[in-house]
């Protein structure tokens, strides 16, 4: 089992609810999302991407989803990174129920982006270390 040093609570959203009474799955994208960027603020990549121009992108995002969610209530979603590479890093993210369950299991992988040079970076040796602090990485 993975740690996940980044969590986030998210209130559910009466608007998020779908026809058949309970949370729809383009929602859980946007809590992954909030998750994502939670852990970028974390190790300041936000602020590294303001100041140098080189930032992450998404390459792809997949999710599995378990359970339902319903209105009302709150998720506890919770992220790691679980590979560094050269240039890209893959992130795990877990949304959990009210009772921390398993509702929905999701994959991000983030490129690092020069976007004034308009190509792959590699990832800057200050966010690399940091991700590694996070995540108790020790060389």
């Amino acid at each position: 089992m993975n740690n996940y040093p980044a969590k986030l609570k998210l209130r559910l959203d009466w608007s998020e609810m779908d026809l058949f009474g309970h949370i729809n799955n383009v929602s859980y994208f946007k809590y992954i999302q909030s998750s994502r960027v939670n852990y970028w603020e974390m190790i300041g990549l936000t602020k590294s991407h303001s100041e140098t121009g080189i930032g992450p992108m998404l390459a792809s995002s997949s999710c599995r989803f378990f359970k339902p969610l319903f209105y009302p209530g709150n998720v506890l979603v919770q992220a790691s990174v679980t590979n560094i590479g050269n240039t890209s890093f893959k992130m795990l993210h877990q949304i959990l129920d009210i009772n921390l369950v398993i509702a929905a299991e999701a994959e991000d992988v983030i490129v690092m982006y020069n976007f004034k040079e308009e190509e792959k970076a590699v990832i800057p040796e200050d966010i690399r270390k940091k991700i590694m602090e996070l995540e108790g990485i020790t060389t």
